[in-house]
């Protein structure tokens, strides 16, 4: 009988405000047993995202809290070595719901395969050809559906979903502003990425001035990962019949207070425009039809992206907050 030995992270208790060491226990484990429908993954890498640390409240989310005493969870990518599946086969690269550890336990159905005829690299598929991408993709073109010469605002466009949904944007004719908090992002956004106009938002003191300064005919689709006062700010700076992809709050993850707000819901009445929640979730099923798509991109030089890794398991809780710092560049992964 295979037994796989693994260092884990658990959630020790529930965080108040930014995740301490305290808040997890490091342990080690050994993984045999498991049920029919389940695999066993050699984590290759663990995807970093902001949602974790809604996850590891008890907060009412489109996931329940993660356990305490259970392993934090994340999106992970791997080889499957020991199956009692029916969908997946030991040597199957596959990526999904898995945990901080060198080897995670997952259900059948919250894994999927990684399409390595792609011809990109494993950890690729955590980023722009995983739910990040089709994050982008999905949450511009089938919520915000944009048109040729629209202009599109995006909130923490350096970010790893960020950055790609402005050049999606550009790839269908509109003109995208991004927001980022240092100059190095906002050039990196204008000079390599094709952004026509940035803000900084860390040196901006009239937020609702510089979007009616940059987008002077109004936002017809704000691509929102943040929340709070960026995005009361761009209420009042909409179009006409404007779409806003609600993907994030990242300014209110570490708060375990109530916040307050938006204040200026009313301007969605005022210019007949539409607020739309997104996960992606939703779209897993079609990612068949639309991976390729951004693989091609990225091939014919369309795309471009960073990935930020971090190498080594324990590194993993340092790693996370570089999120709440603003000091990733790219998307953050770990390698395992």
């Amino acid at each position: 009988m295979s037994t796989f030995p693994t260092r884990q992270i658990l959630l020790n208790s529930r965080p108040d405000g930014l995740l301490k060491e305290s808040d997890l226990v490091r342990t080690d484990a050994v993984l045999d047993e498991i049920d029919d429908g389940q695999i066993i993954i050699r984590n290759q890498y663990l995807s970093l995202d902001p949602a974790i640390r809604d996850w590891m409240s008890e907060s009412d989310s489109y996931l329940p809290p993660i356990p305490l005493g259970h392993p934090v969870w994340c999106t992970v990518i791997g080889e499957v070595v020991k199956s009692k599946s029916s969908l997946y086969a030991v040597g199957d690269t596959v990526w999904g719901m898995g945990g901080w550890a060198e080897y995670s336990v997952a259900p059948e159905d919250y894994v999927f395969p990684a399409d390595m005829s792609l011809g990109l690299p494993v950890n690729n598929h955590l980023s722009v050809v995983g739910a990040v991408g089709m994050t982008a993709y999905y949450g511009l073109l089938d919520v915000g559906k944009p048109v040729a010469g629209e202009t599109v605002l995006v909130s923490t466009a350096a970010g790893a979903v960020g950055s790609l949904v402005g050049q999606i944007a550009k790839i269908k004719g509109c003109r995208v502003v991004g927001m980022a908090g240092t100059q190095e992002k906002c050039n990196w956004l204008v000079n390599d990425l094709g952004f026509d106009d940035v803000i900084n938002y860390r040196e901006t003191d009239d937020m609702a001035a510089a979007i009616a300064a940059t987008c002077p005919n109004g936002v017809d689709i704000f691509f929102d990962n943040v929340g709070g006062d960026i995005l009361d700010a761009t209420l009042l700076n909409l179009a006409q019949k404007a779409r806003i992809i609600f993907c994030g709050r990242i300014s209110g993850l570490n708060s375990d207070e109530p916040i307050p707000g938006p204040y200026n819901m009313w301007q969605i009445l005022a210019k007949s425009a539409r607020i739309e929640g997104f996960l992606i979730s939703n779209y897993f099923a079609d990612f068949e039809n639309s991976v390729p798509v951004m693989a091609n991109w990225v091939k014919e030089g369309k795309i471009k992206f960073k990935e930020d890794v971090v190498e080594g398991l324990e590194n993993t809780p340092e790693a996370f907050l570089k999120l709440f710092k603003g000091t990733n560049k790219g998307k953050l992964m770990v390698k395992i």
